[in-house]
């Protein structure tokens, strides 16, 4: 359908009733423009956005987008600003960070800005001071960082919003504290503004925001109206929780992604007051309740569990038998198992023949179960 056009009808101007008519024709026209501005059809030709930054693994993982917004939720003192300071870190260096996030910001958008809504100029400066030694730079060129605390909301709002218009090259944005912005976390206007800011700020300056927001006390969700409307319009949301079991560390899990779902990590502080990745954080945060050990599991259950795995393909390598038992089993129980749990039923397979290799290094194919007297189950054999 051909975009539609209105070609107002000029008469004699002067005549009240007819500029009246002419200023609603001029309306519909600016409308109509809009709208055929916004349509899409399958025919164009849409990139899909850029980067931003991302989880290096098996299977990379996006973290977040140009053009859209993420949000990070977690209660109090539970470390989020230690694992901004680990995004901010990521997109600012040119190198791998913790050896498991990448900045893959377009040349031309290496400027950051980092907005403090919460903490005093001398607590702001030291997670600044934790991103130059983060990264080994004394000061980072790319970086502008400010503290907003002495602000009343509607004054945040508005100098973020001028930063933001006004710093060339700019990619990636950071705003901890994003209930600071409003007056109240139960607005629904101000929570339906917000969002709109967000959304309107990433997609016309194409630009990924990271926002923080607490979660209640009671519960695990984000705080109020703002917090709904967030979760609803993000790209990605991620969760920071102090174990329970370890409180030094924090664990990071995705809430909701449009992505591929990064994995879960664990990061603690180091003696230098620096985030560092934990690699055994499942085994320490572990209960014995919630220990997994293959030998408490029925053979035949197991074998169930390989029978899964295998019916999507006849041989894997290591990495892989790894993800789909990880996936198989998620499936299966309903909740996750940890790579060094996988690794632990990996052995015990191979000591019971069910995982075979030819040689070392080969593919693994699945073996035959030999049932016993007590493992002999209706249609597993």
């Amino acid at each position: 359908m051909d975009a539609i056009r209105i070609t107002p009808q000029f008469e004699d101007l002067n005549k009240p009733e007819t500029l009246i008519n002419h200023v609603q024709d001029l309306t519909k026209q600016t409308e109509l423009e809009l709208l055929n501005s916004l349509r899409i059809r399958p025919t164009d030709e849409i990139q899909p956005p850029q980067k931003a930054w991302e989880q290096i693994g098996e299977n990379n993982a996006i973290l977040g987008t140009l053009g859209n917004f993420s949000l990070i939720i977690g209660k109090a003192k539970s470390r989020k600003s230690f694992f901004i300071n680990i995004a901010v870190s990521t997109v600012v260096s040119s190198d791998c960070i913790l050896n498991q996030f990448r900045g893959t910001l377009p040349h031309e958008q290496r400027n950051v800005l980092y907005f403090d809504t919460e903490q005093g100029k001398y607590h702001v400066q030291l997670a600044l001071k934790r991103v130059c030694e983060q990264i080994n730079i004394k000061e980072p060129k790319d970086l502008e960082v400010f503290g907003l605390r002495s602000l009343k909301p509607s004054k945040r709002l508005e100098v973020i919003e001028y930063a933001i218009n006004n710093t060339p090259n700019l990619g990636f944005v950071i705003i901890d504290g994003i209930k600071d912005l409003i007056n109240s976390i139960n607005d629904e206007n101000e929570a339906t503004m917000i969002a709109s800011k967000l959304l309107k700020w990433t997609e016309q300056k194409n630009i990924h925001i990271i926002t923080v927001l607490h979660q209640n006390k009671s519960d695990n969700n984000a705080r109020g109206h703002i917090g709904t409307e967030l979760i609803n319009k993000a790209e990605t949301v991620l969760s920071v929780t102090k174990s329970e079991q370890d409180k030094d560390i924090s664990i990071v899990e995705a809430q909701q992604c449009r992505n591929r779902e990064p994995e879960p990590f664990a990061f603690e502080i180091n003696e230098n007051g620096l985030p560092v990745i934990v690699t055994d954080y499942e085994l320490r945060t572990e209960t014995k309740k919630d220990k997994f050990d293959v030998t408490e599991l029925p053979d035949y259950e197991i074998y169930q569990l390989l029978n899964i795995v295998f019916s999507k393909n006849t041989q894997y390598g290591y990495s892989e038998l790894l993800r789909q038992i990880k996936l198989s089993f998620k499936e299966k129980y309903k909740k996750k198992i940890g790579d060094n749990r996988i690794k632990e039923l990996i052995s015990y397979c191979k000591n019971k023949r069910w995982l075979c290799q030819e040689k070392e290094k080969a593919p693994y194919t699945q073996g035959k179960f030999e049932p016993t007297d007590e493992t002999i189950i209706d249609g597993l054999v």
